[in-house]
């Protein structure tokens, strides 16, 4: 598969696991997570890699493109102050195995931090969780 190739596909697709169709009765949450696990990867905005991520679906697949937004706009928003981002939010607060197992990814990632300047309390409190958990060859 091409370096972009696989952004036409999507979860179900990248993973060879189709999941059933939520319940009527379950949360918008459930929903929505069946109903974008649908799409192709590349179509996700930002916010629905956001919700996606907090909930610990595809990170293999959407992590590296989370980063790739973070990596574009992290410049333009420490230009303007006040740095306060779901996205970064979302990837900073995934469990520590997974940046152990993706070093390269957790290397962006301090990278992109070391970007941002007057980070909101919640972000700068995760920020800080999240350079703790790394190790220290990282």
């Amino acid at each position: 598969m091409s370096d972009r190739t696989f952004l036409e596909l999507s979860l179900e697709e990248l993973e060879g696991d189709r999941w059933p169709d939520p319940p009527a009765d379950a949360t918008g949450l459930v929903k929505a997570v069946h109903r974008l696990r649908r799409r192709p990867i590349g179509s996700l905005a930002a916010h629905e890699l956001r919700r996606l991520i907090g909930q610990d679906v595809g990170l293999q697949w959407l992590l590296p493109l989370a980063i790739e937004i973070l990596r574009e706009t992290a410049p333009e928003e420490a230009e303007e102050g006040f740095y306060d981002d779901d996205l970064l939010s979302a990837v900073l607060t995934r469990d520590p195995e997974v940046w152990a197992a993706a070093p390269e990814m957790a290397r962006e990632v301090k990278e992109i931090l070391a970007t941002l300047q007057d980070l909101s309390p919640y972000i700068q409190s995760e920020a800080e969780e999240f350079l703790r958990s790394l190790p220290g060859d990282l």
